[in-house]
């Protein structure tokens, strides 16, 4: 299928983008090359293919939850180049 500079003119309008006359040139022999690819697909017998939700038959794949002891704030605040009894001390961020 071939893509215009017509229509490619027209789907940058429709996407508020703007594009030189070289630009334009260019994506029309992309998109109609993307195009080509695509229609490619309509050459597969899919007759007797089943859709899928998803191509892996996996299920959860996700690791169970263990429960882990955590950091103590000691040790969290260790090597912190700044720091209270029990914080991180950042420069203010936030100007009043």
């Amino acid at each position: 299928m071939k893509v215009s500079k017509e229509e490619v003119k027209y789907i940058a309008s429709l996407a508020k983008l703007k594009f030189s006359e070289e630009e334009v040139d260019e994506l029309s022999v992309e998109l109609s090359r993307i195009l080509e690819y695509v229609e490619k697909l309509n050459e597969l017998d899919t007759e007797n293919t089943e859709p899928l939700s998803h191509p892996l038959e996996k299920e959860n794949v996700l690791r169970a939850d263990e429960r882990k002891s955590s950091v103590s704030t000691v040790e969290a605040l260790k090597n912190a180049p700044d720091k209270t009894d029990e914080f991180f001390k950042v420069p203010k961020v936030i100007k009043q």
